[in-house]
């Protein structure tokens, strides 16, 4: 039988026009590409936290649990005072929350490019403009035309990744303050979005502790996933209650589920566990980084996440041919080079145990 021709009259063109995410087939492969955490629980974990989540009412909504992982949650960021928590399926969902919040007419979404895709996702799904402004050419924040930008646009939600994915680093934090001074003067929200915090020098909450009136239109962005939770999904997002409150309410309700919460919770009380993991990373990152220096045609910037940005000198499409051939040795890396004019020729590479670095070395040397 054939599959029925649907209708699509009243799907948006602009939507009918969008590729969907896709996530590569890692099938057989060694898993570098997505900046997952790679340690897994330890065996006597695992089997603790089977059994609690196999005695999870899993026919009731989620309800008290939900309210336990707040105030854990609180207590492990140590949360300022006057200051609330939400959650989100993944911070992509809280992105989508803010874009929904913020979507009135004539508004826009602006951040620095390369970035996070679903800043622009969102902004476009929200009906609502975005403004990508170019980082200079070592990936710093150009503070003039961000500046700039913010002045004639006025955007309803500045972005600031911190650090930024893909480029992996962090921005000079005197820039930051002058920025948000800007956009908070007239009303924007500023969305501090630390998904790798776990593995960087700095975090804003220090600033937001330090400061916390110049930081009153700031919301900070923080996820699970980085943490070693990339499968559960948990996201959170910090700001003043007052704030928070009204991005509460486009929260869709039971967000998270009894599985997820649990999940995260018995990872906050196991931080150490996950904290050893983080600290590991970050040792193996250095010797990537030092390594990948000495190897000839390669470019490896700076990093503060768990992953490292890769500019493989060369004629254009030196790094899909580079892809390509780590991919033939089973090696699986996110090739970023066409995302941005910013990102030619560059590779981005996820930090693994130090077996999977050392086994993405010798790949790279062969390939090369």
């Amino acid at each position: 039988m054939s599959a029925p021709t649907p209708n699509l009259r009243f799907i948006r063109e602009d939507v009918q026009a969008m590729h969907a995410y896709v996530v590569q087939d890692a099938a057989g492969m060694l898993k570098l590409d997505a900046m997952e955490n790679p340690y897994g629980l330890p065996p006597e974990l695992q089997a603790q936290l089977g059994e609690r989540l196999g005695r999870l009412a899993i026919n009731r909504y989620p309800g008290a649990r939900i309210h336990d992982l707040h105030t854990a949650l609180a207590a492990y960021v140590d949360l300022p005072a006057g200051y609330a928590l939400t959650l989100g399926n993944g911070s992509d969902e809280l992105i989508a929350m803010l874009a929904m919040a913020c979507a009135r007419p004539g508004a826009c979404i602006l951040a620095p490019e390369p970035g996070f895709v679903m800043y622009a996702m969102s902004a476009q799904l929200q009906g609502l403009d975005f403004v990508g402004v170019p980082l200079q050419g070592d990936f710093s924040l150009d503070e003039a035309a961000m500046s700039a930008a913010i002045a004639q646009y006025q955007p309803a939600i500045v972005y600031l990744a911190y650090p930024n994915n893909p480029t992996a680093n962090l921005w000079d934090a005197a820039v930051l303050r002058r920025l948000i001074a800007l956009a908070s003067a007239y009303g924007a929200l500023v969305v501090l979005d630390e998904a790798y915090q776990p593995f960087a020098a700095r975090t804003w909450l220090d600033e937001i502790r330090r400061d916390p009136a110049a930081n009153a239109q700031v919301v900070l962005l923080r996820t699970l996933s980085k943490f070693g939770l990339a499968g559960v999904r948990l996201g959170y997002a910090l700001a003043p209650a007052a704030l928070l409150a009204q991005i509460d309410k486009v929260r869709p309700p039971y967000n998270v589920s009894v599985l997820n919460a649990e999940c995260a919770l018995f990872a906050l009380e196991h931080a150490q566990v996950f904290a050893a993991q983080a600290q590991s990373i970050c040792s193996e990152r250095e010797r990537l980084l030092v390594v990948l220096a000495s190897l000839p045609g390669l470019q490896p910037f700076p990093s503060q996440a768990n992953m490292i940005l890769l500019r493989v000198q060369g004629e254009p499409g030196a790094a899909t041919r580079l892809h390509q051939a780590l991919k033939m040795r089973q090696i699986l890396v996110k090739n970023v080079s066409t995302m941005h004019p910013l990102l030619a020729n560059c590779l981005r590479l996820t930090v693994g145990t130090a077996p999977e670095n050392t086994l993405l070395l010798a790949a790279l040397e062969a390939s090369l």
